[in-house]
């Protein structure tokens, strides 16, 4: 079946509870997690074949970041606390003896990896490294099996908010609150060179606040654009007032290609962005102006399409199968849409 992005629709709600902070799919598409604010991570089954969700339970603070390996048997999470936890992903969530309580899944490595908020993970392709970033300006590289640190990557002076492999695996994206995105090439870990997305901050001379910086990276299946999602014209940053943009970048040249931005006066941030297998962009917006999807071509300055949600998003996933995308929500649930025919 073909995705056919002007058919979306919202068809699963699944209740966290709490404002939901992050959502990822994991590759084998049996399933779905979301970070909420009540510090854990929950998991759903989508083949139907268990109705409550299972909890991981391990952080002490906000989940900002998720990932699962490329083989769906380990999930990844990083957190306000500053560590990274590796987790049995497709663990069991079971009633204990007495019937009462719920047991939980345990974690298998707990890493303190930086000071302060760890901001994005990403796994490479073969599985073998994790990388990371945070609040502390980092960027590291470490051993999947081993939990050990195999690069510390300098370059950026502020909080570094994502990180991405390159297709293939072979070079390591970085983006922080500046805009600044940095290449690297992995073996060894030096940079190859700087992309500027500065239009995605701001510097707020009477508040004396940075505001804005990349939300999300999404490279082309083809290796040809990157896609960097965030906001503009940020007229009151502690107030939340700002446009949601996406900035996408001939990934050959470096050079920017087109600065996207939803038409009319939406309100809010762009958290997510993903490009689909067929080409176009799908990014999700969250602020004032309530929840939306757009979707857009990558050589274009506005959508094709939009889908109005029914709250404010914080974070956006595509399902293998390309027919299906996750929303993390602040009103606690996390939404599967459809682009396929209702």
């Amino acid at each position: 079946m073909k995705a056919e992005p002007e058919k979306a629709h919202v068809a699963v709600q699944l209740k966290h509870g709490k404002p939901l902070i992050g959502c990822r799919f994991d590759p084998t598409g049996r399933y779905v997690f979301a970070s909420g604010e009540d510090e854990t991570i929950r998991r759903w089954d989508l083949t139907g074949a268990g109705s409550e969700p299972v909890t991981f339970a391990g952080h002490d603070g906000w989940a900002f970041a998720l990932a699962v390996t490329p083989n769906g048997r380990t999930l990844l999470t990083g957190g306000t606390d500053g560590r990274i936890i590796w987790w049995p992903a497709t663990a069991a969530g079971r009633e204990a003896p007495t019937g009462k309580t719920r047991e939980t899944p345990q974690p298998i490595r707990v890493l303190d990896a930086h000071q302060g908020w760890v901001r994005s993970l990403a796994v490479d392709p073969e599985g073998s490294l994790l990388a990371s970033c945070g609040n502390d300006g980092k960027v590291r590289v470490w051993s999947l099996v081993e939990g050990r640190m195999l690069l510390d990557l300098p370059g950026h002076d502020k909080p570094v908010l994502r990180v991405a492999f390159t297709p293939g695996g072979k070079g390591l994206v970085s983006a922080d609150l500046l805009g600044l995105v940095i290449h690297w090439d992995l073996p060894p870990g030096k940079e190859a060179r700087r992309l500027d997305a500065a239009k995605l901050h701001i510097y707020e001379r009477n508040q004396g606040v940075d505001y804005g910086g990349v939300r999300d990276l999404s490279f082309s299946h083809d290796g040809a654009f990157l896609a960097c999602s965030g906001l503009i014209n940020a007229s009151n940053p502690l107030g939340a007032v700002s446009n949601p943009a996406v900035v996408v970048f001939d990934w050959k040249t470096g050079l920017l290609k087109v600065l996207q931005r939803p038409q009319g006066e939406i309100k809010g941030v762009a958290w997510g962005v993903r490009f689909h297998p067929l080409g176009f962009l799908i990014f999700a917006t969250g602020g004032t102006s309530g929840g939306f999807l757009w979707f857009s071509r990558p050589d274009q300055a506005t959508e094709f399409f939009k889908l109005v949600l029914p709250n404010t998003a914080r974070d956006l996933d595509l399902h293998p199968d390309g027919l299906r995308l996750a929303t993390a929500h602040h009103d606690g649930i996390l939404r599967i849409s459809s682009m396929t025919p209702k």
